[in-house]
């Protein structure tokens, strides 16, 4: 996979849209920005080919690229999915700085006793922080991680010591804000954050989830004031500058790409939701590294970097990945960069993608795969959903015999350089 350094640029001031009259929202030209505007229809066609939604780039505010496909408009409304999690951190926040409420708290003070089947003493140590870092210890692999039922919380591990992106526990973090703010959900977003940003939006329950609903440049509005680190103009919404940072760094060294509900890309690994396999490397290496990223199913994504000025919004029903498309958003990047002219940061005598070749539909079940003589350090396979099938490192042929047909995804790491390549298995 090719790596891309955007080039440097000199901190701007933040531009923010009125709250008051959200029709009005400066932009900047691509053209002043020295961008290369010839890319711009590809990068718009590969977004309508993921049947995206909406797109926005804002540039310190200011809208660069504002694309909208199909029968919807800025108008139009769609859902946050997972992103939402991101949006509840600061929710979360807010009440540690307005409420009492702790990160060291037990979950069960907010939830009560026998929130979940745990044994006593192990629900006992389950804390704020667990639910916002992923760390609970609370079993993923049950039929529906998404139930918040006590009947669905099951002890796997000792919070703190496993992280699992589950689902049902971050949920109940609208239970924990509401017992703490004495506020519903909906109407602690409209006092806290949209009165004081121009955002609009609502949260509806759906099956066991809680999604938040809005336009796509309420979208850009959140990530602009998380990019001014939750100051939004002059008005500082969280005043909790500890808690701002703590939010979008890693939270816990098991999966270095994971905040309190933000993943973060530049780590030295990730891990994918139901699978315990640490990948090396950042889960979007096209984008810079200092990105953090709200992530949701069938890619809505808010994508911040504080180095460039940049966040992105894509919204959409792309669905070819799990819960966290982390492929969709490297790609968006990889279009991105060459709008934004930036160059390859890979040596030229580096191995190029083009130069792996994976032979090919094999008769015998063996899959061979071709570095150009380069043996790759790190090579596993994938399915669709992330979940390591075979770890071959070290081996240019693999034993596939025991995978059925369908479409996988081969990783390896070669001279410190990560590359992904996809390949469908069908038998002859």
């Amino acid at each position: 996979m090719l790596l891309f350094h955007l080039k440097s640029a000199k901190a701007q001031s933040i531009y923010f849209p009125p709250i008051n009259n959200t029709a009005t929202w400066d932009t900047l030209s691509p053209n002043s920005l020295n961008w290369c505007t010839n890319q711009i229809p590809n990068l718009y066609s590969y977004l309508q080919s993921q049947d995206s939604k909406a797109f926005l780039v804002l540039k310190d505010g200011k809208i660069v690229l504002e694309k909208y496909f199909g029968t919807f408009t800025k108008d139009s409304l769609w859902y946050w999915a997972s992103a939402g999690k991101s949006l509840t951190s600061v929710l979360v926040g807010k009440a540690i700085e307005e409420n009492g409420l702790k990160l060291t708290d037990t979950s069960a003070q907010y939830l009560g006793n026998a929130w979940t089947k745990c044994p006593p003493e192990k629900e006992a140590q389950i804390s704020i922080w667990n639910q916002l870092s992923m760390t609970t210890g609370l079993d993923d692999n049950v039929p529906d991680n998404h139930c918040t039922a006590d009947t669905c919380l099951l002890y796997l591990a000792d919070p703190g010591s496993r992280w699992a992106y589950h689902n049902a526990p971050y949920t109940l973090l609208e239970k924990v804000l509401s017992n703490a703010t004495g506020t519903d959900i909906n109407s602690y977003t409209q006092l806290k954050l949209k009165n004081k940003t121009g955002m609009t939006g609502f949260w509806a329950t759906i099956g066991s989830d809680n999604v938040f609903f809005s336009k796509a440049r309420s979208m850009a509005r959140f990530g602009l004031l998380v990019q001014n680190n939750c100051i939004w103009n002059t008005d500082t919404l969280l005043k909790n500058s500890i808690y701002v940072n703590q939010m979008t760094q890693s939270s816990q060294s098991m999966n270095p790409a994971y905040g309190y509900l933000w993943w973060l890309n530049g780590k030295q690994s990730f891990m994918v939701p139901g699978s315990q396999i640490q990948f090396p490397g950042s889960f979007a290496p096209a984008a810079p590294p200092d990105m953090f990223a709200a992530i949701g199913k069938n890619g809505q994504l808010i994508c911040i970097s504080k180095s460039t000025g940049l966040v992105v919004v894509r919204i959409g029903n792309q669905v070819n990945e799990g819960e966290v498309p982390f492929l969709l958003c490297n790609q968006i990047w990889t279009e991105l960069n060459k709008v934004m002219c930036t160059a390859n940061s890979v040596n030229e005598t580096s191995l190029q993608p083009t130069l792996i070749h994976v032979y090919p539909n094999p008769s015998d079940n063996l899959l061979q795969i071709d570095c150009g003589g380069i043996m790759p350090t790190n090579l596993i396979i994938t399915d669709c959903m992330g979940k390591q099938l075979i770890d071959a490192s070290n081996h240019s042929e693999i034993d596939i015999s025991a995978l059925a047909d369908g479409i996988y995804t081969i990783q390896l790491q070669i001279d410190g350089f990560e590359y992904t390549k996809k390949w469908v298995k069908q038998s002859h």
